[in-house]
Parts: C-alpha cells; structure tokens; sequence
C-alpha cells in the first residue's frame, strides 16, 4: 500500500483495476492469513454517491472502527484535493446567505458473503 505522503500525488488517480486474478490472489492471502477478522464490507452505490458529491470531494476514506457492540466496522468519509476529511462545506442557502452543512460521516456497512469474489445472489427492489 502506497501512503499519500508522496509529492505530487493527485488523489483523484489513486487506485487502479488490478483484474481478477491479482485481485483474488490477494483476498485470499488475506484470509489465509486472518481467517478470525471480517473478511469484507458491503456499500451501497448511493451513499457512495452521496459521499462523492459533495463539494470538492476527490475519493473517499474508509477507517476501521469499533461499534457500540465491539463489531469491527468502517466509517467513511469525503476526502478533498488535499487529503483532508470533508467533515463541513459552505452551501448557498435560498435566501442567498452562505451556510455551514455538516458533511456526510457514514457506516451501516454490511458483510455479505465469506469470499467476496465469487457470485453473491441478492434480491434487488
């Protein structure tokens, strides 16, 4: 894993397709590995959406955490061009002052199946 201490770094290119095999290769060693840890996280294409959305987001930063029942979890927030967590933005309200809106802090991620990159079927609405 690369740290984007790097000079010159645009975070907006930061991950790339590494394919299925690579990308199997290292699950699996991973699971090898650790079999006790959660293996995975699921999350959904519309708070992801939300998330990159807001102003001057480049990516999104995923944090491990605890949750009030000791679950291993992610949190995830919007990151800007400097590697900073969107945490806050100024919106222009409809009477034309400018507001502070707390930005998106998110979790509820869920874990779907023990190995991630075989078939999973889900039921969509």
């Amino acid at each position: 894993m690369t740290h984007a201490t790097e000079q010159c770094i645009n975070l907006l290119d930061v991950g790339e397709d590494i394919g299925l095999q690579e990308g199997s290769k290292l699950v699996h060693a991973f699971q090898n590995a650790y079999p006790e840890v959660t293996p995975g996280y699921y999350i959904g294409k519309n708070i992801l959406e939300q998330i990159l959305n807001q102003p001057h987001c480049v990516g999104v930063n995923f944090r491990k955490c605890l949750t009030e029942e000791g679950q291993e979890h992610l949190v995830y927030t919007g990151v800007d061009e400097n590697g900073k967590d969107i945490l806050e933005y100024t919106v222009v309200s409809s009477s034309g002052k400018l507001i502070k809106k707390d930005a998106i802090v998110a979790d509820r991620t869920i874990w779907i199946d023990e190995d991630i990159l075989l078939p999973v079927i889900i039921i969509s609405s």
